[in-house]
């Protein structure tokens, strides 16, 4: 385990060395999220019944911050590797490829869960913020992570310059992001959208985590996991697969 733990020190020390912007900014951007939607939208929307549309923000915005980081963490790190050319000697030590990719899907849960926990944090010093289920919570948090952080493996793995990963992360993550029901709930949206939220496993991750902290939910919270769960061994199987032949990082 001495390489995966080593590994898992460096990227964890990576983000934490730029704090300020690998934690507090997008904790910044969350609150900024949360006042602004709440202020124009507070007394026009209502989400559920007897739960200010303010306090229906809160874990959505939680979980899309966590679901956003945990992403930025591996992508970025393999794609600085690559560009800067110190990828090298990662490949070079003795590590396995299940080594790599549990080191930086490991980083990628902790970043997520930091920024995470701050907005929470934050945000209940404003207002009453209850917790129905923490099990629930530290599940889908756990699991929506991972598979951000699988994602973020396979984008950076996929790119070959900057420009590349931001397209990825513009065009796939905030799009699947913004519209799983983070601002609203699908009970509200044409049938048409409705089914189109079902396809979406953001959805679930962001519906089941809602429901550890109100007991409500669009959908089951046993199959939102199982959903999200079927995500994560899928997007884990391709990356180990890309990650076994080398993809685009041996020649």
């Amino acid at each position: 385990m001495t390489g995966f733990l080593t590994l898992l020190h460096k990227e964890l020390l990576r983000f934490w060395k730029v704090g300020l912007q690998t934690v507090l900014a997008p904790m910044l951007s969350a609150l900024l999220y949360l006042l602004i939607f709440s202020h124009a939208l507070e007394k026009h929307v209502q989400a559920y019944p007897g739960i200010a549309y303010v306090v229906f923000l809160i874990p959505g915005l939680v979980m899309m911050a966590m679901l956003q980081n945990a992403f930025a963490n591996s992508s970025s790190s393999l794609i600085q590797s690559k560009v800067s050319g110190n990828l090298v000697f990662i490949l070079l030590s003795p590590l396995s490829y299940r080594e790599m990719f549990l080191a930086y899907v490991a980083a990628a849960v902790v970043r997520g869960l930091a920024v995470g926990a701050g907005v929470y944090l934050v945000a209940a010093g404003f207002m009453d913020v209850a917790i129905e289920s923490f099990p629930w919570i530290l599940a889908f948090a756990l699991m929506g992570s991972a598979l951000l952080g699988a994602l973020g493996v396979i984008a950076g793995l996929w790119a070959d310059k900057f420009d590349q990963l931001a397209a990825f992360q513009n065009f796939v993550i905030l799009p699947l992001t913004f519209l799983s029901g983070v601002f609203y709930t699908i009970h509200s949206l044409p049938p048409f959208w409705q089914v189109l939220s079902h396809l979406n496993p953001f959805f679930y991750m962001i519906d089941g985590f809602r429901y550890g902290f109100f007991g409500i939910s669009d959908v089951s919270p046993r199959t939102s996991l199982a959903i999200v769960a079927t995500c994560f061994l899928t997007v884990s199987w391709l990356t180990l697969r890309m990650l076994r032949k080398g993809y685009k990082i041996r020649h």
